[in-house]
């Protein structure tokens, strides 16, 4: 087995296609070819499914995968530490986070201490930010749930409420709050599955003897937060995901207390990183503060 063929399988795998690998890696597209097809001849198995243009992996490809994701992470951990004073002028943190707005602050001290740092951040519900750090897609997460396993690095930024919120012009906009009996009652919208805030006030509302079964489903908090400001329903957030809409009004939940704990996690196995390490301890020197 030769690191070049492995490099090309995982290029592959990871670019969708063999041509986006050749760009990728500054080689021909025969040659990655080549490649992945010596790979596969000598261990008599097939690592891609090729339909016309379309390239997946196969079963055996996927669990290959696993372990290449791994083997050249640990690459890229190793070229960090051996040019750690480069990996902090320039370098990519790849963040994915269920409220961005939790991170504001952070990414803001941490621009002014590593300016050269590309800074990526893109938007996913608990089971995205999860699946995102296990796949190696992203090298932070935030939460709005503390893991329980033992695979995460864990820096907990805060604790807030669910609370519902309104269009300042909707009927209910000056109730003091709202039991869940009268929520369960009203026209809600509420995000996609696979969000921990409308788990936890599905889970309660069942535990009370109440079904929440939304009118509108939206894929974001952006999408609830624009539809609700619409005046078509009732939404949910966590009172530190509030923030300042002038279309909106905030009205309590009258229910046991629902906390929302975000935390930036990343895995263990990862936390060395320096750019991960640099801004987790960022995270830390704030939240203590």
């Amino acid at each position: 087995m030769r690191y070049v063929q492995l490099r090309a399988f995982h290029y592959v795998a990871i670019c969708g296609g063999f041509s986006r690998a050749a760009e990728t890696l500054f080689l021909t597209q025969p040659a990655i070819s080549d490649q992945v097809r010596k790979l596969e001849e000598e261990y008599d198995v097939l690592l891609f499914n090729r339909h016309k243009k379309q390239v997946t992996p196969t079963v055996a490809g996927q669990q290959l995968l696993e372990i290449t994701r791994r083997m050249f992470d640990t690459e890229q951990q190793a070229l960090e530490l051996l040019s750690e004073s480069r990996a902090l002028r320039s370098g990519t943190l790849r963040i994915v986070a269920d409220a961005a707005h939790h991170l504001l602050h952070i990414l803001g001290q941490f621009r002014q201490k590593y300016p050269g740092i590309q800074v990526s951040v893109r938007a996913g519900n608990t089971e995205t930010v999860i699946s995102s750090l296990y796949s190696y897609e992203a090298d932070i997460g935030v939460l709005g749930e503390i893991p329980t396993g033992r695979d995460f690095e864990v820096v907990k930024l805060n604790s807030t409420p669910i609370v519902a919120f309104v269009s300042t012009d909707h009927p209910l906009a000056s109730a003091k709050s709202l039991s869940l009996h009268e929520l369960s009652l009203l026209p809600l919208v509420m995000r996609e599955r696979g969000s921990k805030t409308r788990a936890k006030l599905e889970d309660l509302a069942a535990k009370e003897g109440f079904e929440f079964k939304p009118a509108i489903e939206a894929e974001g908090r952006e999408a609830v937060r624009e539809i609700v400001a619409s005046g078509a329903g009732v939404g949910f957030v966590s009172a530190a995901e509030f923030g300042q809409d002038a279309r909106l009004v905030r009205i309590p939940i009258a229910a046991p207390e629902m906390l929302m704990d975000e935390a930036l996690i990343c895995l263990k196995e990862r936390s060395g990183g320096k750019l991960v390490r640099v801004f987790l301890d960022i995270a830390r020197s704030m939240a203590a503060g």
